[in-house]
């Protein structure tokens, strides 16, 4: 799926008494455009997210590796997680933590919810 086929409208935008966002959240997909075993990526601001639905549960990381900058939605998709496709670092999708080397950075988790079939994800 390609990045422009999906809207994201912001729906909700939690800030603090003097307007300072804390956090937001945006609609990645449809729940019906990401089947188990695949992943969409997509770029909100500055961020690179990559949703993948693994044996039905959805997560929400960053997309690029923390070991060489690869854009990690050409890896693999398993049980144990993302593998990188360029050195083949694996990151739990839970936890963002490298399941082994050369990568030693976790990933940047974000919580996801799913409401009326639509994928949202918190950025903050």
């Amino acid at each position: 799926m390609k990045k422009q086929d999906i809207e994201r409208p912001i729906y909700l935008k939690v800030t603090t008494s003097i307007g300072e966002i804390l956090s937001e959240w945006i609609k990645a997909c449809k729940l019906s455009q990401l089947k188990k075993g695949e992943m969409i990526d997509f770029d909100y601001k500055d961020k690179k997210i990559l949703l993948s639905n693994l044996n039905g549960k959805i997560y929400a990381t960053d997309r690029i590796c923390t070991h060489a900058d690869a854009d990690l939605s050409t890896g693999i998709l398993s049980e144990e997680g993302i593998t990188c496709p360029l050195h083949l670092s694996t990151f739990n999708l839970q936890t963002g933590v490298p399941q082994n080397l050369p990568a030693e950075v976790p990933l940047k988790t974000y919580n996801v919810k799913i409401e009326q079939n639509e994928i949202y994800v918190e950025v903050k």
